[in-house]
């Protein structure tokens, strides 16, 4: 049976407009469970009233029999108040935020040697810190764009279901586009969340973008595509240098590994 939320006759007395609080009354019925009631308490009764915003809801049984949903009653009471600074967002606004300051990675090969001293130097086709049995490279920053957005949802939305997605997808990539970045480029870093009193609840969700690549150097290697989440790297092998007339090490192969599982974001919801 649906739940049913009917605001009472006499819930809305004559006011100046001046009021610090009021109250809205309303009847619940068909249901037996406090959470269910409350629930739909909170979906009918409107975010502000006569220039106050909700602040509490409560619930008190007048009927209650577990074994009859269709006679359950219940007395609601929405408590409205003034709000000090700037309104707080509503149930569906959302904030968003970002952040261009680049991560951390650790590379083995150079986009270009621009010199090499002397003249007759070995020539390690743009292999990084060369050592005589290994190759160390370098950590650079890279481009990643971290940004994330809070969403204020609705009590309704936010079910333990929507939270164990929000689990699954957590290290994930997108596999589809989402927030105008192409599949794969999309790594989801986990949300946070907690409910606004009675009211809804207010998530955020991190995010950070790398972008896909496609027909680029490494040495005399060139790779036909890498997606902004996998990983590269580059095995190195003995070759002789003709002109230093040494052995160095050169870039053989490049391998493209795919380190994080794809994700369905649609299940956001966002």
């Amino acid at each position: 049976m649906a739940v049913t939320v009917t605001e009472k006759p006499d819930s809305r007395p004559s006011s100046t407009g001046q009021e610090a609080s009021a109250d809205l009354h309303y009847t619940v019925r068909g249901t037996a469970d406090d959470v269910a009631a409350k629930t739909a308490l909170l979906e009918a009764a409107p975010a502000a009233h006569d220039g106050l915003v909700r602040q509490t809801a409560r619930i008190e049984p007048v009927h209650i029999d577990s074994g009859d949903d269709a006679a359950c009653v219940w007395d609601g009471t929405v408590r409205y108040g003034r709000f000090s600074g700037s309104p707080p967002p509503e149930t569906g606004e959302s904030v968003f935020s970002f952040d261009t300051g680049g991560g951390t990675q650790h590379v083995t090969q150079s986009l270009q040697t621009i010199g090499k001293y002397p003249a007759g130097a070995p020539d390690f086709q743009g292999a990084i810190g060369v050592t005589h049995d290994s190759v160390e490279g370098v950590d650079i920053t890279v481009p990643v764009y971290s940004f994330s957005e809070t969403h204020y949802l609705a009590n309704s939305v936010v079910t333990p279901a929507y939270k164990a997605t929000l689990f699954a997808l957590t290290g994930t990539v997108n596999n589809d586009a989402f927030k105008g970045f192409a599949a794969g480029e999309v790594l989801f870093l986990g949300a946070s969340g907690s409910k606004r009193g009675d009211a809804d609840w207010e998530i955020t969700f991190r995010f950070a973008a790398s972008p896909n690549r496609t027909n680029f150097q490494v040495g005399p290697i060139t790779v036909a595509s890498k997606k902004g989440w996998e990983y590269l790297w580059v095995r190195y092998a003995d070759a002789e240098d003709a002109t230093a007339k040494v052995l160095v090490k050169k870039p053989v192969a490049a391998y493209v590994e795919k380190v994080y599982p794809d994700g369905d974001f649609a299940g956001l919801g966002i």
